[in-house]
């Protein structure tokens, strides 16, 4: 072997990164290299459980069979051709995923930050020419310690000093009221109904440290937005296609958003795809000129997320994240009576996190996940003291009691070094 190759171990490219990219993540010190399934490699061919699943956009498995196939296939026939013309591949998914969710209609785009912009225009237009709100006093209803992405507009309305601390000035017109609670939605609500366009929720705050509201919290807030006629916004790019164990969380309520973001799992984390989908009240007031996107809605992007949608219903993947998400969640509360380490743990599904018991300031998460990673298993921690653990779909039962005993050993071992 020659040098070279030699030199090109993990540490190789992680100076690499940190030599050319931007500093803008903390990863952790693995170097990936391939996946299959609910497996990924790093470079010097070291096996690990991942649970992870890039932030759920992975519940397919990594580099699935028929989701690649799809992808290659498209990629020789036509990859892109801008909405300038109709392409073959856009109605047929249109129409798939329309049917599928019960929506009259979707707008395709990439990223889940793309989509969450587009439902925050498309209700601010609502609001003006279908509800009558005045020019420019339409107003956004959000949850503190959401997270919807990283744009601009979107981080004028988190409360993470690391989201938004100098990137002002910000978009003006979001309310934000503590999430889970009902009582002072309602207050906004009725103190201002007449300029409010949307509130605009995660069914499950994911990247505040997968917090799920209390039981019925989705419903009653989806009837108090028809009450004082403002629109229900689920941003679902996380919790969506079936990592709670429905296909999507606010069907666990059976709610129906009035407007629905999707995006990661969509494509099953093989190309960027993510979409809105309303009904025509309200999909209807975007016309030709009015938004876009040159790669949204592209024949790969459709081919792909047509593939990822029958993976999902083929492998029954929200029943196996419901069933295996209870039996994760009862084995690690065995383990919680065997530590002091952690406190506690939650989730729905296969979206869940364990508490540490530290401080967020410590590093004692950070350094557990380490420890994880030398027994074989992926996670990655948020806001300091919580680790999100959330396995591909496609795990199966053996597979899980495997990474309990992965996680058990390293927690107990962890105690007592």
């Amino acid at each position: 072997m020659s040098t070279a190759v030699q030199e090109k171990n993990s540490q190789y490219f992680i100076d690499l990164e940190n030599q050319y990219g931007a500093h803008n993540y903390h990863p952790l010190p693995v170097v990936l290299d391939r996946g299959e399934g609910v497996f990924v490699w790093d470079v010097e061919g070291k096996k690990y459980y991942d649970f992870l699943s890039a932030y759920s956009a992975v519940n397919q498995g990594h580099s699935h069979p028929k989701i690649v196939e799809a992808l290659v296939n498209q990629a020789k026939k036509l990859a892109l051709t801008s909405r300038a013309f109709y392409n073959s591949n856009l109605g047929e998914y249109e129409k798939k995923i329309t049917t599928l969710f019960g929506f009259d209609k979707v707008l395709p785009m990439n990223s889940g930050a793309e989509a969450v912009e587009t439902a925050v225009k498309l209700a601010r237009k609502w609001s003006y020419e279908v509800k009558g709100i005045s020019e420019n006093g339409a107003k956004i209803i959000v949850c503190e310690n959401n997270f919807h992405g990283r744009t601009t507009t979107i981080v004028s309305f988190s409360n993470d000093p690391d989201a938004n601390q100098n990137y002002g000035p910000f978009t003006p017109g979001f309310i934000k009221i503590p999430y889970n609670d009902l009582e002072a939605l309602e207050k906004t609500l009725k103190n201002d109904a007449q300029n409010i366009a949307a509130f605009l929720v995660e069914p499950i705050q994911g990247e505040a440290g997968v917090y799920v509201p209390n039981e019925n919290y989705l419903k009653t807030a989806s009837e108090l937005c028809k009450k004082y006629n403002v629109l229900f916004i689920a941003d679902e790019v996380q919790t969506g296609i079936a990592r709670t164990g429905r296909l999507i969380a606010c069907h666990h309520e059976n709610v129906q958003p009035d407007i629905l973001i999707l995006g990661k799992a969509l494509s099953g984390g093989m190309y960027p795809v993510s979409a809105v989908l309303a009904n025509d009240e309200i999909m209807n007031v975007i016309k030709p000129g009015q938004h876009g996107s040159t790669f949204g809605g592209n024949p790969i992007a459709c081919a792909v997320a047509i593939a990822a949608l029958d993976v999902v219903a083929d492998e029954k993947l929200s029943e196996r994240s419901e069933e295996l998400g209870k039996l994760f969640r009862s084995e690690i509360e065995k383990l919680i009576a065997k530590t002091d380490l952690i406190t506690k743990v939650r989730g729905k599904g296969l979206l869940n996190a364990i508490l540490i018991n530290d401080s967020p300031d410590s590093k004692t998460a950070w350094n557990l996940c380490v420890k994880l990673k030398e027994n074989g298993l992926l996670a990655k921690p948020t806001h300091g003291n919580i680790i999100r653990l959330a396995p591909p779909l496609v795990i199966s039962e053996e597979q899980l009691l495997d990474c309990v005993k992965i996680i058990e050993k390293t927690v107990l071992e962890f105690q007592t070094s």
